[in-house]
């Protein structure tokens, strides 16, 4: 089980696979804690995708900005790159999710 409370680095995206199945795919920025950071390194930035669901329909109103808490399962999930290499990702699967800060609106 992850948890996670972090800042949305840029506008979630859906994609549709060649299965036809469709993920929305986000980053989520977290600071990490004092006694954990390299100099240069005070972040982690972590992929997370959303299959099904409810949080699918929220996910698509999220921005680049918005703080979000979001909870899941660590997944590797393998697929064939464009050069026809196996290829892996490893990202949170989130099973829910909300936000917590709207991002400040630009003007």
């Amino acid at each position: 089980e992850v948890h996670l409370v972090g800042k949305i680095s840029q506008e979630p995206e859906e994609r549709v696979l060649p299965s036809g199945d469709a993920v929305w795919t986000f980053r989520v920025v977290v600071p990490r804690p004092a006694a954990a950071a390299r100099p240069r390194q005070t972040v982690d930035a972590l992929e997370c995708c959303v299959w099904s669901g409810r949080v699918k329909r929220s996910v698509r109103t999220w921005r680049s900005g918005d703080v979000v808490e979001v909870s899941g399962s660590l997944r590797r999930r393998f697929f064939r790159s464009g050069a026809g290499a196996a290829a892996s990702v490893v990202e949170v699967e989130v099973g829910s999710g909300r936000v917590i800060r709207r991002a400040r609106s630009a003007g």
